[in-house]
């Protein structure tokens, strides 16, 4: 095998008698054993015909070729390439029929309006069968796309751009080379503009997601959105869900939706709708309740409206925790040892867990004396709260997933979910877990208090189950969770209320957050489920105690830092002692005297 030479020419324009032509040529030559194949992809767009071609001629006559016919903005096409074309090449002559950029973004859709894989395994076609093509996202540095987001943003991406350029010759210019931590988040950067940029990463099918890529979090602009999700933007989310609802899931995300390393930052709201189907699905609730698919629609998308536009109690949260739970009921087994509707009530109550959240918690409700906390009398009132707000959506009856039950299925349920949801509540944590504790030596499945506490203690582990993700995953929660407490912080302060200690920007810290909660409240709780379900150990136990470690090395590491600033600024102050001042206290404590006389105001 002889080595492989790749070329490609973009962007050559020429003009002739019968109008403009855009020629994209692309010449790939493959040296084989028995020869050497060559092969040209070029683009004919002339602007007097209506049907115009997209064609990768196999210049050697006995290549086996494709033929795709589809249609750009409602214009039909035809691309032939060959069969063994590479991926690559494949793409870059679509993004020519679309006249796309190469940093834009492509969709292709098959006649059942599914998204389908621009690939060299593309089912060929026939001119009534076209698929369509879209350009579904543009360079954000073009025009006008560039302007609106520096507006959404707050600042002018420009101007970002060279600051950041100065800065990088400046740390050049004073470490005499660019640091290792430049390159890294450069590198970061680049890998996600890639992933934005990358067909396979929206395809929420995961059939071409990257599903083991750990990648850095983008923190949403919260602080620029409302509390409430508008109109269009539900309306939006609700077109895509009901779009993408009808599609096959792959096995390989079905199995990775059942495992605690599952990643929610690489799914949409639309796709996250999707994959709670998926669950009430394979946990053979639609058969065995005889759950409506439509009303299952309506129900999740009534649940996403009412998961508000906050930093952590949204409604990604909402499915981290339901995805836990998920996970815990697989992983454990659960399907053998307690009957269908337990397993109903405990998914359903971690999707309804935190619905209506506005952010601020009971401590806040009841300083303020919201109207919550008056309603419920400062007895848990915001999950009493979600609590309401869940079977309020529930009792309409095309939100009722529960309609086909009898009465005495839909009392247990409603029971159920009260109380899953009333433990979430962590005044309780110790009341509930001293309750497990007890009874866990002679735990039996067939008692329903035992089963019931049981539901209490799994909500609770998969509502602060975050640090049992992994760190590329959970560290971004943190930051999410921590904007939160700061922002109730200092509504506080503001309002003259009470400072939730934990909550306080002055005074807590990202690791000195965690390693308390880690040690005192997350491993206890995680180690006593663990006794009942030992299989849990290496899934939910060793990734907390790996994180409590981490945040450990991170809080000494900042101790060590503010140590090493108190030091350099007492040296700095000693150093402002000057000799003069030393040898003329007198002179000194005049000058005081009179710089402290000079501010005082005139006297009346």
């Amino acid at each position: 095998m002889r080595s492989v030479m790749f070329m490609e020419i973009h962007g050559i324009r020429f003009n002739c008698c019968k109008g403009r032509v855009c020629v994209c040529v692309c010449v790939c030559q493959r040296e084989r054993e028995e020869g050497s194949l060559e092969w040209v992809s070029t683009k004919l767009m002339w602007s007097h015909n209506k049907f115009r071609t997209v064609t990768a001629v196999a210049l050697k006559t006995d290549m086996a070729t494709k033929i795709i016919y589809f249609t750009v903005n409602g214009r039909p096409e035809q691309a032939e390439f060959p069969v063994d074309c590479p991926a690559q090449d494949v793409k870059d002559l679509f993004r020519s029929a679309a006249e796309a950029g190469p940093h834009d973004i492509l969709k292709l859709y098959n006649p059942k309006g599914n998204i389908i894989n621009i690939s060299p395994r593309l089912e060929p076609n026939s001119p009534n069968s076209c698929y369509k093509l879209e350009v579904v996202a543009a360079d954000c540095n073009s025009e006008p796309l560039g302007v609106e987001l520096a507006v959404a943003l707050g600042f002018d991406l420009s101007s970002m751009e060279k600051r950041l350029q100065g800065l990088e010759k400046k740390i050049l210019i004073e470490a005499g080379e660019t640091p290792a931590v430049v390159y890294e988040m450069k590198r970061q950067v680049e890998s996600f503009r890639e992933k934005l940029e990358s067909v396979e990463h929206l395809s929420w099918l995961g059939l071409f997601k990257e599903l083991s890529e750990g990648t850095q979090k983008p923190s949403p602009f919260y602080h620029k959105r409302t509390l409430r999700k508008t109109r269009e933007e539900c309306e939006h989310v609700r077109e895509k869900f009901l779009q993408m609802s009808s599609l096959e899931v792959s096995e390989e995300v079905r199995q990775y939706l059942k495992t605690p390393t599952f990643d929610n930052w690489q799914w949409e709201d639309a796709e996250i709708m999707v994959l709670l189907q998926v669950m009430y699905t394979d946990l053979d609730f639609i058969a065995t309740f005889n759950i409506e698919p439509e009303v299952l629609h309506q129900f999740l998308y009534e649940v996403y409206k009412r998961y508000n536009n906050i930093p952590f109690h949204n409604f990604k949260h909402c499915f981290c925790v339901t995805q836990m739970m998920y996970g815990l009921i697989w992983l454990t087994d659960l399907k053998s040892k307690i009957d269908s509707i337990d397993l109903l009530t405990m998914l359903t109550s971690a999707v309804c867990h935190d619905l209506d959240h506005t952010g601020y918690n009971n401590a806040y409700q009841i300083n303020a004396r919201t109207e919550l906390a008056l309603r419920y009398n400062d007895i848990s009132p915001l999950e009493n709260h979600h609590c309401a707000v869940a079977f309020e959506i529930l009792e309409k009856n095309e939100n009722n997933i529960f309609r086909n039950l009898t009465t005495e299925q839909y009392k247990r349920i409603r029971e159920g979910i009260i109380k899953c949801i009333l433990a979430t509540d962590m005044t309780r944590h110790n009341e509930i877990l001293n309750k497990f504790k007890s009874i866990l030596l002679v735990f039996d499945f067939s008692n329903k208090d035992h089963r019931d506490v049981l539901m209490m203690i799994m909500i609770k582990v998969s509502d602060i189950s975050n640090e049992a993700r992994p760190m590329d995953v959970a560290e971004p929660w943190l930051d999410c969770l921590l904007q939160e407490f700061y922002n109730q912080s200092d509504k506080e302060k503001l309002e003259g209320l009470p400072v939730t200690p934990f909550m306080d920007r002055d005074k807590v810290t990202k690791p000195s957050s965690q390693t308390g909660f880690i040690g005192f409240v997350l491993l206890p709780l995680f180690i006593e489920l663990a006794n009942l379900f030992p299989c849990l150990e290496q899934h939910i136990i060793d990734p907390v105690r790996k994180a409590l470690d981490y945040y450990t090395e991170m809080e000494k590491a900042l101790e060590r830092e503010k140590l090493i600033r108190a030091q350099s600024d007492k040296a700095a102050a000693a150093k402002n002692t000057t000799p003069q001042n030393l040898q003329n206290p007198q002179k000194t404590a005049n000058s005081q005297s009179e710089a402290g006389n000079a501010l005082k105001p005139p006297t009346l």
